[in-house]
């Protein structure tokens, strides 16, 4: 029987809010699909990445990263329980279910929570202790076997996703893990997100690097416009919605400084990740209850109305 030369499969990442799992999946696809910044929560869908690696015996298989919600151990808004709801319909779907933890952070309630949900979990449990160039060896110890005494992992792996270190290891693991199959996506493509999207996220992740001791974590945008002009480049307009009017003056700045910081540095990124001259043009609008509003969760693949 010749061995199989290609697999593909699902892999959800999931984790305690800000434990690293975008920036994990950044660095296993290699190219950034998923927005990071110092404010929890950042993530609200499930962004695909896909991740091509070749196996030692030949065979090359493609891993298609779900990178989902951090998960809240007590979902009390909307919002929150759209998220919760997204993230364990990514781990159910999946083939591997990777449980990213924070090792300076520990075995909080939140993480504690999570194991106790793996439990039901009959996908592949992986552990995946991130951070680990900020703690002592033994800690790194010790939390691996706390861990693994409450639901036993198939494997356990210690990374810096930050620094991308042992971040192939992962990756290599996630490859032999997948079954045998067809590429469930083009080999060059890194994820699988609409790029009116992908361009939203982008300029939120400015929003929160520049604003987030300023600026509550609903603050949305959306991508209004989406043209593809004659000469080669784009012409995006967004809307960033934020609750009052107060906020509203934090995204503007004085003179309308921060708002021309966020679209430049926004325009600088998404020429990168789009390959081509970018217009991008933004706005700022008080929405007071779009938090309540149904096409805004569908707009970013939330259940309104999640399954408990």
């Amino acid at each position: 029987m010749n061995t199989p030369t290609t697999r593909a499969g699902f892999v959800a990442i999931v984790g305690a809010p800000n434990a690293g799992k975008s920036t994990l999946v950044n660095a296993l696809v290699g190219s950034k699909v998923s927005i990071v910044s110092p404010k929890v929560q950042t993530t609200r869908m499930r962004v695909i990445g896909i991740a091509m690696s070749d196996l030692p015996d030949g065979t090359r298989a493609q891993v298609v990263l779900v990178d989902t919600p951090g998960i809240f151990r007590v979902a009390k808004r909307r919002l929150e329980r759209a998220m919760v709801a997204a993230a364990w319909q990514g781990a159910e779907d999946a083939d591997v279910v990777a449980l990213v933890v924070d090792v300076e952070r520990g075995l909080g309630e939140e993480t504690r929570a999570i194991v106790e949900k793996l439990k039901e979990t009959r996908s592949t449990r992986y552990l995946i202790l991130n951070k680990i160039d900020l703690v002592p060896r033994d800690r790194l110890l010790a939390l691996t076997a706390e861990l693994n005494a409450l639901v036993p992992f198939e494997r356990t792996f210690m990374v810096s996703a930050l620094r991308n270190d042992h971040v192939a290891d992962v990756l290599a693991a996630f490859a032999s893990a997948v079954p045998a199959g067809p590429f469930l996506y083009p080999e060059d493509q890194a994820a699988d997100l609409p790029l009116r999207l992908l361009a939203a996220e982008v300029t939120r992740e400015q929003v929160f690097l520049q604003l987030h001791q300023e600026l509550p974590y609903e603050t949305a945008v959306e991508t209004d416009k989406w043209e593809e002009r004659g000469d080669g480049s784009v012409r995006i307009e967004q809307t960033i919605h934020v609750q009052r009017d107060g906020q509203r003056a934090i995204v503007l700045g004085k003179g309308g400084a921060r708002i021309k910081q966020i679209g430049a540095r926004a325009r600088h990124e998404l020429t990168q990740l789009l390959e081509r001259p970018v217009h991008l043009f933004l706005h700022v609008k008080v929405s007071e209850r779009w938090a309540e509003d149904p096409a805004h969760y569908r707009s970013i693949g939330l259940d309104f109305e999640p399954k408990s």
